[in-house]
This record gives C-alpha cells, structure tokens and sequence, in this order.
C-alpha cells in the first residue's frame, strides 16, 4: 500500500510539468521536478522496480508508474526540441552564430550529460561594495571580476522578490557563470516596498550607475559596454531603467518574467493561494491604479518601448503562476512593433524561477541563450 501511494504522489507531482501551481507553497515543487529531472526519474523508477517484484496493486502500480516516468521525461525531451531551433532563432534575432563565442561558454543548448558534470564554471570569489545612501539606507553591490583580464563589459544585475524582498545573492550562480564567460558583474541591491515605493528603485538603479563609471578605471569596467538582467520585479526594473533611464552605453536587456504592463497586471490578478498580487502593486507603487495612475503607467515598460529602446531578450515559463507567460508576449509584440530586435524564449514546462539550476534544462537554455544575446550587443562585431 505504501508503495502504491508513494507512486501516486509522484504522479501528482510531475503534473507540475504540465500545469500551473496551484499554491505558492507547492512553488518550489514546480521548480524542482523540471529542473532536477534525473532526481525525480530515478525515484520512478525505483518505484517501478519495487513494483515490478510485488503483488498488490501491482497492475494500476505500473500503469501510473510508467506514465509518471514518461511525464518526468518530458522537460529533457522538450528541452531539446526547443534547442533544435535556438541556435538559429538567436541568429536571426541578435546575428550571433555559435561560431562567434570564445572562450567559456556554453556549447549546445542542452545536454542531458551536463545535468551532471555542470558547466564548467570556476568559482570566482566577489567583492561587496557600498555604492550610495539613499534615503537613509545603506545600499551595496557584489562585485564579481571578469575571468579575463583588461577592460570588460558589465554585466548588471538586479533581484526579484516582488518589490518588497530579496537580495543580491539570488541565483548567485548566475553571476559567477557570466564572470567566467568575461564579464565584470555587479549584481546590487535596491530599497524595497512598502517603505520605499517607486520610483526609489530606479534611483537606486541610477547611483549604480553612476558609482560604476566613478569607479570603472580601478575595476577594469568598459562604460561603453553594460548590459542588465533581472528576475521578476528586478527584470520589471531593468525594463523600465532601461526604457525610460536613458543610461548611456546600455547596450542590451535580459529580462526573466517580468511584470511590463501594471495596469492589466492589476486588473488581472494572480491567483491568490500564489500571492495577493494586487497587494503587492500597490505597495510598490504607493495605490491603486485610480489614485497614482502615473505611477502605474511610469513602472509599465511596455508603454515605454521606441525604435531607440535596447535589444532585448525575455525569458518566460508558460507555467508561471506569478507573473503570465501572456505579458512577454505581448512586449515581444510591442518590440516587434518599434523594430528593436529580441528573442522571447519560452519554456513551455517553465515556472517562476525556471532557472535556478542553471544545469537543469530550463537553466541550460536559459544561459545559452543570455550569454550569445550578450556577445551579439557588445562583442561580436557586425
């Protein structure tokens, strides 16, 4: 009995590759089973082989286990379907081949073999650094220094956590991956909601900036050359920053699953067993969008968008449960629209957070695809 109820849980579980998660207590569960495939396979699996040698049950035991297994597959099987057509995708997106990366990258867009042996990346020990005191808060940034030497392009990154949490050590494995392909990263932190709303994330952006140029000489960084990403609200930030900003030498825009249009978002709220998003808007923007309509068409990139806004790549789950796969398409629409060039790469298993294993295969097409749209805007010369 034990064994068959261990088969049904895990059915349930690998139903995340499918669908939504209905609770953001189950959020990490939708994180885990897609992106740590091979963990959750091998516990099938197992539990095949117990069943195969038993007798109760053993019929519906099989049937649930094999199509279980087969479910717990499919993110490695789409993973190369959507890596058949990534390499030529980005090439007609941004001009980049795989024959223009050098140096560490990533070869292919997956490999199940590297779901194992990582990536290859060498640890890179960061610097914290004070960069300015707004509003009474002391704000610093990690520095990671490129694993190649001399004046390199920087890399600016900024966290996720709905406006109101987080910090500069989310998915820190990203910003030691991108050290390693040569950039000088600097990932920051931000004043949060409530006590601080908009636009206090953007000013904080801009003293980033303007600390990073102060500073360029002595930490080897080209200020012709920065690129963002963000996750989240941080990708929501980096949008508008670098729509709206007008900082010089930003040369491109990864955004993982961002917020773009606040008023729809407002309008369209998550489900509530995943977060009162509502809540959290008006936290961030200090109302609703009756009382501060300025503030909700100020923080909405997709209003923002011009023949001059920067390349930019997105990144969206089609399971995400936080923020709808259904607002990057529509900034791919509104980019497509004004003629700057982008790639939407969609994850058709993905959550919020597909990327945190940077080895499972949301994560390996992820950086395949981030750090050849980086090399196309600020390296590869046309």
């Amino acid at each position: 009995m034990v064994r068959f109820i261990l088969i049904v849980i895990l059915f349930i579980l690998s139903l995340v590759n499918f669908f939504p998660v209905p609770s953001h207590y189950v959020w990490y569960v939708g994180i885990a089973v897609p992106e740590f495939p091979w963990i959750f396979m091998l516990v099938s699996l197992t539990l095949l082989i117990w069943t195969w040698y038993s007798k109760k049950f053993r019929t519906a035991s099989l049937i649930i286990g094999v199509i279980t297994f087969m479910i717990l597959t499919s993110p490695i099987i789409r993973a190369y379907n959507v890596g058949s057509h990534l390499p030529q995708d980005l090439e007609k997106s941004f001009g980049v081949k795989d024959s223009d990366m050098t140096g560490f990258h990533q070869e292919k867009p997956f490999s199940f073999i590297q779901m194992f042996t990582g990536n290859g990346a060498k640890d890179i020990p960061f610097k914290t650094y004070h960069y300015s005191k707004n509003g009474g808060v002391d704000l610093t940034l990690n520095f990671t220094p490129s694993a190649i030497p001399g004046v390199r392009p920087c890399l600016i990154v900024v966290h996720g956590g709905s406006w109101k949490q987080g910090n500069n050590s989310e998915i820190a494995a990203a910003n030691n991956y991108f050290a390693n392909a040569g950039y000088q990263v600097a990932t920051i932190e931000y004043r949060l909601a409530p006590k601080f709303p908009s636009p206090a994330q953007q000013e904080d952006l801009h003293s980033a900036f303007k600390w990073l140029r102060k500073h360029s000489t002595e930490l080897k960084i080209d200020t012709t050359n920065f690129v963002m990403m963000g996750r989240s609200a941080g990708a929501s930030n980096i949008l508008t920053m670098g729509y709206t900003g007008h900082e010089n030498g930003v040369k491109g825009i990864a955004a993982f699953y961002g917020a773009i249009n606040m008023p729809w978002s407002y309008k369209n709220p998550d489900n509530p067993w995943i977060m009162d998003s509502r809540k959290v808007e008006r936290d961030f923007l200090g109302g609703t969008p009756e009382e501060v309509p300025e503030r909700y068409h100020a923080e909405s990139p997709l209003f923002h968008v011009t023949a001059d806004s920067p390349p930019t790549l997105l990144a969206h789950g089609i399971n995400d449960a936080h923020v709808w796969h259904v607002q990057s398409v529509a900034m791919r629409n509104e980019l497509e629209k004004h003629k700057v060039k982008n790639y939407l790469l969609t994850i058709p298993w993905g959550t919020h957070g597909f990327e945190y294993n940077l080895n499972g295969p949301g994560g390996q097409l992820a950086m395949y695809a981030v750090e050849r749209f980086f090399k196309s805007v600020t390296e590869v010369k046309k």
